[in-house]
């Protein structure tokens, strides 16, 4: 259950994109792999959820982020 919460706490866009990059490395080259995950990586660059971690680590609280 501590793991589970911790994992919960984490941004979703974090979680769905780390789901995602699991699921599609299963599939195919490490080459590839890595191409879809900089294009993900440069793609969550723009997230609002990006923005709350920067914020609350800086102020050094946890980020609280919308579902």
């Amino acid at each position: 259950m501590d793991i589970a919460r911790e994992i919960a706490a984490k941004s979703p866009i974090a979680l769905t994109g780390t789901k995602a990059m699991i699921s599609y490395m299963r599939d195919h080259t490490i080459n590839d792999g890595l191409e879809y995950v900089a294009t993900w990586n440069s793609a969550m660059l723009q997230s609002h959820d990006l923005r709350v971690a920067i914020a609350a680590h800086m102020s050094k609280q946890k980020p609280e982020f919308v579902d």
